[in-house]
């Protein structure tokens, strides 16, 4: 299996459909979420929905990278995340996630093995194995995040 499937597969798992290393991911842990359970406030804590924003802000500058663009993210606007005010709102958030990471693991287990080792945007960034990798380890990150604010969530909301 080439290389570039495997760093693809890793990240459909952590996103998309995997249960091997954690038993669940992200697409398992938000699809059975209301607007208000997402949005809601616990203590000093990030809701699930600006954890879910924060993680497809990355994936979308980096997506963007794999499609030819340029790096424009910048970590102080990483948790800028809009109102969400309704299950639309919510739901629009989600789709985005899950299509926008479908879309980057097609372009990863698509991207010739050799790339893994070119310098990713600028060298202080590393190579694309670094970046493609620090993508997967963030979201298992978060994804934990999101299974324990999931369980904080007090009854009927």
């Amino acid at each position: 299996m080439k290389a570039t499937t495997q760093v693809a597969n890793r990240f459909r798992e952590v996103l998309l459909n995997g249960e091997w290393v954690v038993n669940t991911n992200f697409k398992a842990q938000l699809s059975d979420l209301t607007w208000e359970q997402a949005t809601h406030k616990i203590g000093n804590l990030n809701t699930i929905a600006l954890l879910t924003f924060h993680i497809h802000y990355y994936i979308g500058g980096v997506l963007n990278v794999l499609e030819g663009g340029t790096l424009d993210i910048k970590d102080k606007y990483s948790f800028d995340l809009e109102p969400i005010q309704s299950q639309e709102d919510w739901d629009a958030l989600r789709n985005r996630l899950f299509r926008d990471s479908e879309r980057y693991a097609d372009l990863v287990e698509q991207m010739p093995e050799e790339r893994l080792h070119e310098v990713f945007v600028d060298e202080k960034y590393g190579n694309y194995q670094r970046n493609l990798d620090a993508m997967i380890e963030h979201s298992y990150y978060h994804l934990g995040q999101i299974v324990m604010l999931k369980k904080l969530l007090p009854a009927g909301v």
